[in-house]
Order: structure tokens, then sequence, then C-alpha cells
């Protein structure tokens, strides 16, 4: 179980969390893939830590194959998102401040499947997000993603 916790500068008591997360158009473009997490049950995009020894994009292309089963391709830097004054906690009690490293990708392979961290997945309207119990710091990198900047975000 992971919990949002919210205060002003509370960053400065956590740790640094690098991750990596992947954001999945369908076809159409106006779905977003999401996948439903065992620990609290809300729908996120997929992503994880970086491993020691890895670059953001391998990251990325890790997590996606083990949280979805796709293999894909990132296709650019949405943005690095990150707060200090948000953090998670986690139910061993340990206390992060993500630095989100968000990219675009393309499916090339693979097929969707459930892993140990997923209960559930489905593409979703990007429209109708607010209907979707989305973690909160989420559905701000899906909104840029779509708005297909030209240069990535850094917030």
């Amino acid at each position: 179980m992971c919990n949002l916790i919210y205060g002003d500068r509370i960053g400065t008591d956590a740790r640094l969390l690098p991750v990596a997360v992947t954001i999945i158009f369908d076809e159409t473009g106006e779905n977003v893939l999401l996948t439903q997490r065992t620990d609290n049950g809300r729908w996120c995009l997929p992503g994880g830590a970086m491993d020691p020894g890895e670059s953001a994009e391998e990251a990325c292309v890790r997590e996606a194959m083990e949280e979805t089963g796709l293999d894909v391709r990132v296709t650019r830097l949405v943005g690095i998102y990150t707060s200090p004054d948000v953090i998670i906690e986690y139910a061993d009690g340990d206390r992060c401040q993500v630095v989100a490293i968000t990219f675009g990708a393309k499916v090339i392979g693979g097929e969707l499947r459930l892993s140990d961290g997923t209960t559930d997945y489905g593409y979703f309207p990007v429209d109708s997000l607010d209907k979707v119990d989305l973690m909160e710091y989420h559905l701000e990198p899906i909104r840029d993603a779509v708005k297909n900047l030209p240069a990535a975000i850094s917030k």
C-alpha cells in the first residue's frame, strides 16, 4: 500500500526516487493504456523505479514489459515531473519524492497480460479520465502527451 502525502517542501524528509513512466496510446491516439495496481487498487501508467546501471529509456522499456507484457519503442520524452510538496509513503515506512521521467512509446510486440504488480489493464478514453480512480500525479503527464508539444515538460 502506498499513500500520497502533501505538504510544503515535504520532500526534504524523503529520498529521491527516479522512475521511468510509459505513456502508450491506442492506434486512434484517443485512449491511453492504464494498469490497476495490486497494492492500492488504483489505476496508473506503467512504470517503476530505475535499476542501477540502466538508462531512463531502458527502464521505461523494461517496466512496460514487466507490467504489461508489451514490447515498446520509446518515441519521445514527454517530460520530467517532480514536486518537493508531494511524497509517497509506502507500507514499510519508506518515504520517496518521485522524479518521474515520462516517455511516450509505441507498441512493437508482445501481448497484454497481468503482472505481479497489476490486477487489471485497459485502454481508457483520455477525455474521461476524471471518472477513473487514477493516481493523481499521472493525469498531468497524460494531458501533456496529448498536446504533443515540441519540447519536453520539466516540472
